[in-house]
């Protein structure tokens, strides 16, 4: 075939590609496998033969399994010195975007290894359309076939044979360069090829990624969280994992043609409050419904909920959004799907953006997890079994969250008049739902600052009212002023009494991300 038409193609003064020049060299024939993210992501398998790189083009890239055929495009030759080449092809050039050297090695003849007699064996073989063999590739070895398509003689199937290195596990998933170690996003960055990255990101994760068990479904609008149950104390196990459990708002967002709907568990919308995230996710170019917790951090990581609910206003601290869960992608209902796989896929598909985070996990050692998240003074570990489905809207046993202390959310159903020198209000009078009915749990009176007192007064008055809210009206030392029960807060407590009233409660913050018929006692299992 010769270098006339590769050269035909290039600008030598603007790609950074090899020079058309035929030169051999070295005593053995080798081999590369390019991974290039052009128009279309595929790799590109170059066989050294008469001193240049016999070239295919494989769209699938190539598989380990025998069963598997894979269509293998034969494009012109290429340089011998086009074995080496790692880089961006810039815009404006044949083959536009980034190439990285995914694999290389010797290659030889199935019956000799002797460079010359293994040479003329392959021409044979080339020439009639079925060429046979051995790659002693990083990634790739053991033996191979190309085998021409008789409607097309561009068209050929790429095969691997037989042999110890056979396997249905997919080699696709190493993604990196094995001359430098890069991914193509990471060879890619700081260039031009901003939403050619994306398309990378995405096709990577669905290589060899086969979502036929995740039912096509339109995609899910205002879904309700699933939400795990509280449990005593950490556990060690090796069918569970262990994530950190955010101090923040718990978040779902619908990401859909380039628009973005961020909401809480009780569906409010937090997308121009939290505006820079919707910005964030806006650009990723899927289309897919993901779980997990907006929170802003201090400088040394830390979640501070107080920032959070300042943050529009103070734009203190650092905005991120923890992402740990997947629930629909690219018209796939992947609910059902067990957990660590839709991780694997979100870890996969999430971007590489200040603001986004994939929420990572521990296996099996939740003690040794926990004693860690305590001993930092963070709020507690969330256990999920490893092959648990989601379950919208459901409180499962099957996801277990562990506290650092003693914690309630409270429906705030009155207060009291202030004492000494305190304004405002004296205490708050909180309750939690049983059924339809609201029921006391007792009154917080400590961990209020003057800034609180006020804010929180400020609320309450226009929900005063004359009537009780509970069913069955709580004794009181001191006259109460009810409210209608919309606001809720979570206080930090010693324990429960045997009236079921809180011991020594005292208030944390408002929870405006809560809704105040979701409020329930949380009894550890």
């Amino acid at each position: 075939m010769g270098l006339e038409e590769y050269k035909s193609k290039r600008k030598f003064g603007e790609t950074p590609e090899p020079q058309p020049e035929v030169r051999p060299e070295g005593d053995r024939l080798i081999f590369v496998v390019h991974k290039h993210a052009a128009r279309n992501l595929h790799y590109d398998l170059r066989l050294e033969l008469d001193g240049v790189l016999k070239s295919w083009a494989v769209p699938k890239g190539p598989s380990l399994d025998p069963s598997v055929k894979r269509l293998a495009m034969m494009v012109e030759d290429h340089p011998f010195d086009y074995k080496d080449f790692e880089g961006v092809i810039p815009e404006g050039n044949y083959g536009a975007g980034s190439v990285i050297i995914w694999d290389r090695g010797f290659y030889h003849h199935p019956s000799i290894t002797d460079k010359g007699e293994s040479g003329k064996l392959l021409r044979e073989g080339l020439k009639k359309g079925d060429l046979k063999f051995v790659l002693e590739g990083e990634k790739l070895r053991g033996e191979f076939a190309l085998v021409r398509m008789r409607k097309d003689e561009k068209a050929w199937l790429l095969l691997k044979k037989k042999d110890r290195y056979a396997g249905e596990k997919s080699i696709l998933n190493e993604n990196r360069s094995v001359e430098s170690g890069k991914t193509l996003e990471e060879l890619s960055s700081g260039t031009s090829f901003k939403k050619k990255i994306s398309r990378i990101r995405l096709r990577e994760a669905m290589e060899e990624e086969d979502l036929s068990d995740a039912p096509v479904s339109p995609m899910p609008h205002n879904i309700k969280p699933m939400l795990a149950t509280l449990v005593k104390g950490p556990f060690d196990h090796p069918d569970w994992i262990f994530e950190m459990k955010w101090d923040g708002y718990r978040a779902v967002a619908e990401i859909r043609d380039g628009d973005v709907s961020l909401y809480s568990r009780n569906r409010t919308s937090l997308t121009q409050k939290f505006l820079p995230i919707a910005e964030a996710l806006r650009d990723q170019g899927f289309n897919a419904v993901v779980d997990g917790e907006i929170v802003v951090v201090d400088d040394q990581g830390r979640p501070d909920f107080q920032m959070l609910q300042n943050y529009r206003k103070s734009k203190s601290g650092h905005l991120l959004y923890y992402v740990f869960d997947l629930l629909h992608f690219r018209g796939h209902d992947l609910t059902g799907l067990p957990l660590v796989r839709r991780k694997e896929l979100l870890k996969k598909i999430l971007p590489p953006v200040p603001k986004i985070k994939f929420s990572d996990h521990v296996w099996k050692e939740g003690i040794l997890f926990f004693n860690v998240i305590k001993e930092k003074g963070l709020e507690g570990i969330v256990a999920k079994r490893s092959q648990s489905s989601y379950q919208p809207g459901k409180r499962s046993r099957q996801w277990l969250k562990v506290k650092t202390r003693l914690t309630q959310e409270g429906v705030i159903a009155g207060f009291t008049g202030p004492r000494g020198g305190r304004k405002y209000f004296g205490t708050l009078v909180l309750g939690v739902y049983e059924g339809d009915e609201l029921v006391h749990i007792g009154s917080s009176g400590g961990g209020f600052d003057e800034k609180h007192l006020k804010e929180i007064r400020e609320r309450l008055d226009p929900l005063i009212q004359k009537k009780c809210p509970f069913k069955v009206k709580p004794e009181t030392t001191t006259p109460v002023t009810w409210v209608k029960p919309e606001l809720v807060c979570e206080v930090a407590y010693a324990g429960w009494t045997e009236d079921a009233v809180m011991r020594q409660p005292v208030f944390l913050r408002l929870r405006d991300d809560k809704a105040a018929s979701e409020v329930v006692r949380e009894k550890p299992l």
